[in-house]
């Protein structure tokens, strides 16, 4: 099968390429940094032919800086899969694999002791300021506990990055319905490993962490370090990727959750690098950004039941590797 891999010079695209490349398929690149861009039809008309499966992993990524963002992430994420979708269709391609992300979500699953499962709405300003990080139930204002979430919560997003994937799953959808498509949006959860970005205001956390051991700084944990999180390799995420393609029905998106199933905080994760590299120790400094959850811990079944998905790196593998590990 030949299969045309979208961002596939990006951080998580060049895995992609190279474990479907060890599986057999036959792979076409495309990339902003080759001067091909998804909003260009033209672009895309020329190496679509021939190509039966689609794998889009170009996207604007990270949380962004603020509302002057808006636009960039808009026309990247789903004005370019708009166009990328439109060209497939053009061409008789009927498998997509998106990259989706757990950010659609919003905040995680949570259990209250009085009301059951609850879905808590974005933090007060005034509690994050006062450093009282931990959501409520949004019924009676009791303390909740975080639960796994499955890919059947309801999304709810909550900045720029986030509600431009979910548009994505959205066009996704209408396509896989309009063409008999078969369509797979594979939500990565907290995606670390060697080749990932350097330290940029749309850097993912680890990075950032990775960046200022590198230079010999402390890594400045927001909030009090205890947010939950699941860290999974990028070869992993790659091996999903590959699963995904036999994955899925005609006419419909199946979604899946891409994580470890070993959910840690952020404070561990700052403190395991640190440790890897010699110091210097992590320091909390009680920031805060609105556009954050604060826990966001994945249920994998689905894929493992559906895709034989599971993951493989181990936390504790993964943070030896990722803190000597090369970055782009």
């Amino acid at each position: 099968m030949r299969v045309l891999v979208t961002g596939s010079a990006g951080f998580i695209g060049s895995h992609v390429v190279e474990a479907l490349e060890e599986a057999g398929y036959h792979v076409t690149g495309f990339d902003l940094r080759k001067g091909q861009d998804v909003r260009d039809a033209a672009a895309l008309d020329r190496v679509l032919p021939g190509v039966e499966a689609v794998v889009h992993q170009a996207a604007k990524v990270g949380l962004g800086v603020d509302v002057a963002d808006l636009p960039e992430y808009t026309s990247v994420n789903a004005y370019g899969t708009a166009v990328l979708l439109a060209a497939m269709a053009g061409h008789g391609i009927g498998r997509l694999v998106l990259a989706s992300s757990m950010v659609v979500y919003g905040e995680g699953d949570y259990e209250c002791p009085r009301h059951g499962r609850a879905r808590p709405g974005p933090r007060a300003v005034t509690d994050l300021a006062q450093g009282r990080f931990e959501p409520r139930c949004p019924r009676c204002g009791s303390s909740v506990a975080p639960v796994t979430i499955g890919e059947d919560a309801p999304a709810d997003p909550r900045n720029a990055y986030a509600t431009t994937k979910l548009a994505q799953e959205h066009l996704a959808a209408n396509w896989a319905r309009e063409t008999g498509g078969t369509a797979v949006a594979l939500r990565y959860h907290n995606v670390y490993g060697p080749r990932m970005p350097r330290d940029t205001p749309y850097s993912g956390v680890a990075a950032i962490f990775r960046s200022a051991l590198e230079a010999g700084r402390a890594p400045r944990v927001f909030e009090d370090g205890r947010q939950r999180r699941d860290f999974v390799h990028v070869r992993d995420v790659a091996r999903a990727n590959v699963a995904a393609l036999s994955g899925g029905a005609p006419g419909s998106l199946a979604t899946y959750n891409i994580a470890s199933g070993e959910p840690h905080t952020v404070g561990e994760m700052a403190a395991a690098l640190a440790s890897e590299r010699g110091g210097p120790d992590p320091v909390l400094t009680g920031e805060y950004r609105l556009g954050d959850v604060r826990h966001i811990v994945a249920s994998p079944g689905r894929a493992a039941g559906e895709l034989g998905f599971r993951a493989r790196t181990t936390f504790a593998e993964g943070m030896k590797e990722f803190a000597e590990a090369p970055l782009a």
